[in-house]
């Protein structure tokens, strides 16, 4: 069974559906004891980072969730704000703590006549290495809706795949049990579908 964090930071409906479309079994977790018999937790997300920490904190997940990644070492993937939260620092609306399960900080993409904000749409990934999350997928196309990002050079040890909108940033990053994908796999139809069902695939291996 895999557990999808409810902390108020957007509907869970969609992810849900598709977790199950592919036939696993999902807990909405809304306390931290209900953490307890899950194979693996997703923690999803759209909207403010400092604001979204702020709930986490306040319905008690942040030590949990560090614990869960950082000393059990069991398997957890962030979605588009979810992957910002696993790092250190947001500079989003000022300085924000993140989780700090990797290393980095979050930065604003800057608009120019060229780029729009937030960037909304359908994009190409490019694979730079081997992974879990992307096997089976050659050029996928995921669907992005985000104002942040997570650059490349802060998470160049474990980027497995870049986009680029103003210059490319981390869309994938992927460190043994810790997974994050700044797209949104379950609006992302096909490819996004592969994509979890790669993270369930390995969830079952743990």
């Amino acid at each position: 069974m895999i557990g999808v964090i409810d902390y108020g930071a957007g509907n869970l409906r969609s992810l849900q559906n598709a977790l199950e479309w592919i036939g696993e079994t999902v807990r909405v977790v809304m306390t931290p004891r209900q953490l307890d018999g899950l194979k693996a937790v997703v923690v999803p997300g759209v909207g403010a980072f400092g604001a979204a920490m702020e709930r986490l904190q306040s319905a008690g997940f942040v030590e949990p969730l560090r614990n869960w990644a950082m000393v059990d070492r069991r398997p957890l993937l962030g979605i588009c704000l979810g992957m910002q939260l696993l790092a250190r620092y947001s500079h989003e609306a000022g300085e924000h703590e993140g989780l700090g399960i990797f290393e980095g900080t979050v930065e604003a993409i800057r608009p120019s006549a060229a780029v729009k904000v937030p960037h909304m749409g359908w994009n190409e990934l490019v694979i730079r290495r081997e992974g879990i999350l992307l096997r089976g997928l050659e050029r996928p196309v995921c669907y992005f809706v985000h104002g942040y990002y997570v650059p490349l050079s802060a998470a160049e040890a474990h980027c497995t795949a870049t986009c680029s909108h103003g210059g490319d940033f981390a869309a994938v990053i992927e460190r043994d049990n810790v997974m994050g994908v700044q797209f949104h796999p379950e609006k992302s139809q096909r490819d996004g579908l592969q994509v979890l069902k790669n993270f369930v695939s390995a969830v079952r291996q743990w």
